[in-house]
């Protein structure tokens, strides 16, 4: 199994179970096994974020909870990185991480709310990171790897890239559900 400091493999691919367990970043950037499915990882990974959520809202206070999401915003940098070289993509759907902190900020900053809300929180997101509108898209698509000079690739400028349309996604729906507390 390649390694972090290895050229990436030849072309790109599926991640399976093996690939899951070959490397520490591959089990946190697939969202601990939640971005393999084919159809919407996104999707099912935004539904494991939501879940563990409310599993670490149980054991952990609030300021405990924003201290896990401020460090999983660098340690999901560096395992998004390296998945994603390691798969030869630049934003390969199957990496999750960026969905799972993404909705956590969402959820931290929405909570307590109720179920309904929760939904609309829910649905609000996952049409913001699907559909890539204004704002996202451009956060998608401003930090895609390219060439060098030297000849490499800006693998560390994607690994940011992946998980910065999701916090742009994340911002669009605080911002709804904002304008529409306040009105």
């Amino acid at each position: 199994m390649p390694t972090a400091s290895d050229s990436p493999v030849a072309a790109p691919f599926r991640p399976t179970l093996r690939f899951l367990f070959a490397h520490p970043a591959h089990l946190i950037a697939l969202g601990f096994g939640s971005g393999l499915p084919r159809r919407a990882p996104g999707t099912v990974g935004t539904l494991w974020a939501w879940v563990a959520f409310l599993v670490m809202q149980r054991w952990l206070s609030s300021a405990a909870i924003g201290w896990v999401i401020l460090a999983s915003l660098p340690i999901g940098w560096w395992a998004c990185t390296v998945t994603a070289r390691h798969m030869n993509i630049a934003d390969p759907g199957s990496i999750v991480w960026d969905e799972v902190v993404a909705f956590w900020i969402i959820l931290w900053l929405v909570l307590p709310g109720g179920l309904l809300a929760q939904l609309v929180a829910f649905g609000l997101f996952r049409f913001f990171d699907a559909v890539k509108p204004g704002p996202v898209g451009w956060a998608d698509r401003l930090f895609k790897p390219r060439a060098s000079a030297d000849g490499t690739t800006g693998w560390r400028a994607a690994g940011f890239g992946i998980l910065f349309d999701d916090l742009v996604a994340a911002f669009c729906t605080l911002l709804v559900i904002a304008a529409w507390r306040a009105w």
